[in-house]
């Protein structure tokens, strides 16, 4: 912690008051940091900080607010705090127009330039021009050798077959990759911004099937993001992305919850 503090200070050119771990959060270590003006800024230790930041400011090119970086430096963080005390249950037709402007088409290859991780889990980027090849190499067959002989038969039946499932070349849309209640900061009833982005390049629709698993969108939001005929059948597959991580982080309920999956989609 004092570390921290006598690294941001520098960083800044200013005082730095006092600092309170901030619990939460698999990439990083987080305080918050009080300045001598009385202003509070985040800061956070972690190998992929530089990763993060660079996924911060793609988003906020696309006009989706984000916390402002001050700082990065080595494996350290300095962000802007945006308030938080506020529900999402009010601001779904709002998070809708906010997704719609950062999942405009993009003219790149599926994922991206680097790979990136969930704590000691990597997470494979590698690009790819086709998403059936991205979806079943990256998201799927890489999860095959850590987890039972069952689970990882079913889910290399589901890779061979994947073209069943999603489209071969879907809109390379950037995704926040790690979209859940928890990532997005409201204040009072407006969003106030994302955090602890995943970012790559994707079907848009992975973004939903996240927000979808760990929080419950009413129909006004899934009516306001315009999905392409065919959305709830694929929600399946890409739900199996982040319920493997948690598989492989937290083993428990989540294997049954990817078995339901697998059975949805008939595997």
């Amino acid at each position: 912690m004092r570390a921290i503090i006598a690294e941001a200070a520098a960083l800044l050119g200013v005082n730095v008051q006092s600092a309170a771990h901030i619990a939460g959060g698999d990439l990083s270590f987080m305080v918050r940091l009080t300045l001598a003006d009385g202003c509070s800024i985040i800061a956070k230790r972690g190998a992929r900080v530089r990763e993060e930041a660079l996924m911060l400011e793609a988003i906020g090119t696309t006009g989706v607010p984000v916390p402002q970086i001050f700082c990065v430096a080595e494996d350290l963080l300095l962000l802007e705090e945006r308030p938080n005390g506020g529900r999402l249950a009010g601001c779904w037709a709002q998070l809708a127009e906010m997704l719609d402007q950062l999942h405009a088409p993009a003219h790149t290859a599926y994922g991206w330039k680097r790979d990136y991780g969930f704590g000691a889990l990597p997470i494979e980027n590698g690009q790819a021009g086709n998403w059936i090849d991205f979806w079943a190499k990256r998201r799927l067959r890489c999860h095959i050798p850590h987890l039972t002989i069952h689970l990882a038969n079913r889910i290399e039946r589901l890779a061979d077959r994947l073209a069943e499932h999603i489209p071969r070349s879907p809109p390379p849309a950037l995704l926040h990759g790690d979209l859940w209640g928890g990532n997005i900061l409201v204040d009072q009833d407006q969003i106030s911004g994302l955090i602890d982005p995943a970012c790559y390049y994707g079907d848009r629709e992975v973004d939903l099937a996240m927000l979808s698993l760990f929080d419950r969108p009413p129909q006004i939001f899934y009516d306001a993001c315009d999905l392409p005929r065919g959305w709830e059948e694929r929600q399946p597959v890409y739900q199996l992305w982040p319920l493997l991580v948690h598989v492989r982080l937290f083993g428990g309920a989540y294997h049954q919850q990817a078995g339901a999956c697998l059975d949805q989609l008939g595997v």
